[in-house]
């Protein structure tokens, strides 16, 4: 038997606030979509056009392990941080390029990548060392 995959209008995101500290001690407040199973992950941000400056999305893997990502079919420029299991933010791409099919890697194993607006980490001068805070953080 072969499964469809989900059309895009069929896949549905449900959100959750999320926290960024900064090693400076400073907040950050977002809301974000969440992609828990492989449809979502998959279609993440694509065809959209616009998307709120506090808004992003958070992908969570259900394991630890090297994430390698893409721009195909997405539109909005991104920052993308590459999140251990503890919350940590080892690695940030800054202003991934639409529509690339160029790989994003991570560089090491990770569990969670939040993708927001470009501009978004050099604005509030985020980096690796960050905290991320959300309750899909285990």
């Amino acid at each position: 038997m072969h499964v469809q995959p989900a059309a895009a209008e069929d896949i549905r995101f449900t959100t959750a606030p999320l926290t960024i500290h900064s090693q400076d001690g400073a907040e950050h407040r977002f809301t974000v979509e969440l992609a828990l199973d492989e449809d979502q992950r998959a279609q993440g941000l694509m065809f959209r056009r616009q998307m709120a400056q506090d808004h992003g999305m958070f992908f969570d893997f259900g394991e630890v392990r090297r994430v390698m990502m893409w721009m195909k079919n997405t539109y909005l420029p991104l920052d993308m941080l590459f999140i251990a299991r503890d919350g940590r933010v080892e690695t940030i791409r800054n202003d991934a390029k639409p529509l690339s099919e160029a790989i994003i890697d991570s560089g090491k194993p990770v569990a969670y990548v939040l993708e927001l607006n470009a501009g978004t980490v050099a604005r509030l001068k985020l980096k690796p060392g960050d905290r991320v805070e959300t309750d899909l953080i285990r």
